[in-house]
């Protein structure tokens, strides 16, 4: 399993209904292939509450080492994405929504006085929670609540919902924004400018791709492109890039209707023996084996 994603690496799935844009799900990390999540965004705010186990979260440029009882909240259009640590696995319970289901409408005092300076926040792109702090504590238990409410939903399952968010955001306005600005130019101009990056290689990766094509791209020197990228995603873009492509290679390796030599030119490594070398050096299996197993290896950490 992996999340769907568009060209933009926006999250295509329907977060609950226009009616109740609200939704609520169970998770386990060793679900998805490899381990872990891909880097994605969508316009809900998401809440995540970690069961049992520990995962290593990053959302933009913050990398978090979650456990069991923490927290996490990940602000609107945020990038984020989540992987084991050392093989371990994670359970969590992950909570979206869109901003109106607190506030009503845009432009209501709701959304301008207590919401809007939290979404336009820079800083506030990723706030965690521990029950070892007071304040904290009192955050997750409204996860908490909305967890025991989606295993045993009430007649007045909505409200209740509503009621729940509506406290955690007192919460997290009250002792979260006393000091903020909107979000500095700067900030807004590197996520924008990341997002960019992000977008042109998942365009483009079944293309041979150099380094000059993304700096031209977005308009910065080489050497610039390199810096910059390696600052906000903890990992060279190549390298990045390698990942994404033996992540889009796993789907047509188990579909098994085309052959390896097909498949390693459709996601852009050119020859099927650097897409040999490549997918085993991730995977820690050759594609052969992964496609005649049908199903993953265990993870080791790498």
């Amino acid at each position: 399993m992996q999340i769907h994603l568009n060209d933009t690496g926006k999250e295509v799935k329907s977060h609950g209904s226009y009616e109740f844009p609200f939704l609520a799900s169970h998770e386990v990390l060793s679900s998805y292939e490899r381990g872990s999540f891909s880097w994605h965004w969508h316009p809900e705010i998401e809440l995540t509450l970690f069961l049992s186990g520990d995962m290593e979260y990053q959302v933009n440029d913050r990398i978090y080492h979650m456990q069991a009882g923490d927290g996490l909240f990940c602000n609107t259009n945020a990038l984020h994405t989540g992987r084991m640590l050392e093989g371990r696995d994670c359970e969590y319970f992950s909570i979206t929504f869109l901003p109106r289901l607190i506030s009503g409408f845009e432009g209501s005092r709701i959304h301008t006085r207590f919401m809007e300076p939290v979404l336009t926040s820079a800083r506030l792109s990723s706030v965690s929670f521990s029950p070892a702090v007071a304040w904290e504590k009192e955050a997750l238990e409204r996860f908490h609540n909305i967890y025991q409410l989606s295993l045993h939903p009430t007649p007045t399952y909505e409200l209740e919902i509503q009621r729940e968010l509506s406290g955690f955001w007192q919460t997290l306005f009250l002792h979260e924004t006393m000091e903020l600005q909107p979000a500095a130019e700067r900030v807004v101009r590197e996520t924008e400018r990341l997002r960019a990056m992000l977008d042109y290689l998942h365009s483009h990766y079944r293309e041979k791709i150099t380094l000059e094509d993304v700096a031209k791209h977005i308009n910065i020197s080489r050497s610039e492109c390199c810096r910059f990228f390696r600052k906000h995603m903890k990992i060279s873009l190549f390298d990045y890039l390698l990942n994404y492509r033996v992540e889009q290679s796993l789907p047509l390796l188990r579909d098994k209707d085309l052959s390896i030599t097909q498949i390693a030119e459709q996601t852009g490594f050119g020859g099927s023996a650097y897409f040999a070398k490549i997918f085993k050096k991730e995977m820690g299996v050759s594609p052969s084996q992964y496609r005649n197993n049908g199903a993953r290896e265990p993870l080791t950490a790498r």
